[in-house]
């Protein structure tokens, strides 16, 4: 049984139709059924149920599919690995982190890695949710802010982010003193809302910080999105806790009470244990290291909580 033909069967089980298939082969519709029928005669059985719709798996086409899939991956690791021999690490590295962490703190320093490793193809994928599975290799590489449960993840800790106060210039200049933690009853608080992400699970500490009454303070306004809390602190809505690597790339925020100290989270880069060995991981995870490392010498990250 040809390889070839077993990768033609996965792009067209992939795809659902032979003519979807077609244009990410290449090929012609004729060329690829052919493949698909030889395929069928080999294993003497059908792989695909044929209908006005396109194509669905049967029985033994999931069964195929499923082998196929994990052999690709097979395919794909070893020769990984074969480019990291090499004298230069080379090669793709797919990197998931959060929309805020990814667009403030990473992107901005991916020149300078592009620079000291320029065979490396980096390409990053940012989301708040819908997180990329490391063990099923959806991604090489990611950023997170928890301690993940799978036993076969690697998990190293950079240090730790603390939110701080902000607001904007504009919003302090019209808006009601601010000069202790009480004063935040008196103004316009910009907040998570309901279902906070993890690891922030105090995002909303705002509403309840030095508060002496029972009931929280109300929210002026709720965004579910740190990027998004971060634009509307910019736009002078009020007053937001934020992490100092996004409100340090604004000019028009400031940091208020800088005594208090707000809730915490350890940043971790996590890849999967089969590419302990990997070369284009050791150098960003060298990379990222040396990057964190002169933020906790600034000040801006924590070496511990």
């Amino acid at each position: 049984m040809k390889w070839t033909r077993l990768q033609t069967f996965l792009i067209v089980a992939q795809e659902g139709s032979f003519s979807k298939a077609s244009r990410r082969l290449g090929l012609s519709q004729s060329a690829i059924s052919r493949q698909v029928t030889v395929l069928e005669e080999e294993l003497k059985c059908q792989v695909f149920n044929r209908h006005w719709s396109g194509l669905v798996l049967t029985e033994a086409g999931e069964e195929l599919y499923s082998t196929t899939t994990e052999m690709a991956r097979e395919l794909d690791l070893s020769i990984a690995k074969i480019n990291e021999q090499k004298s230069l690490p080379e090669g793709p590295l797919k990197v998931s982190t959060t929309v805020a962490f990814g667009s403030a703190w990473l992107t901005p320093r991916i020149n300078d890695f592009q620079r000291q490793h320029p065979r490396i193809a980096l390409s990053l994928h940012l989301a708040d949710n819908n997180y990329l599975d490391l063990s099923m290799r959806d991604a090489d590489c990611a950023i997170r802010f928890t301690r993940q449960t799978e036993h076969s993840l690697v998990q190293t800790p950079l240090g730790f982010v603390r939110y701080r106060i902000y607001a904007s210039r504009e919003y302090l200049e019209r808006a009601a003193p601010l000069e202790r933690i009480e004063d935040l009853d008196n103004h316009a608080l910009i907040v998570y809302g309901d279902y906070a992400p993890q690891p922030i699970g105090e995002m909303n500490w705002l509403l309840s910080v030095g508060r002496i009454a029972i009931d929280p303070r109300p929210a002026s306004l709720t965004i579910n999105s740190v990027y998004g809390i971060f634009r509307a602190a910019e736009a002078g809505l009020g007053v937001a806790a934020l992490p100092y690597y996004l409100a340090s790339r604004s000019d028009m925020l400031v940091e208020v009470l800088p005594g208090q100290l707000g809730p915490a989270f350890e940043v971790l880069f996590v890849y999967p244990e089969e590419l302990r060995q990997s070369r284009r991981i050791r150098v960003f995870l060298d990379f990222l290291r040396a990057q964190a490392d002169d933020d906790i010498a600034a000040g801006h990250l924590s070496k511990r909580l």
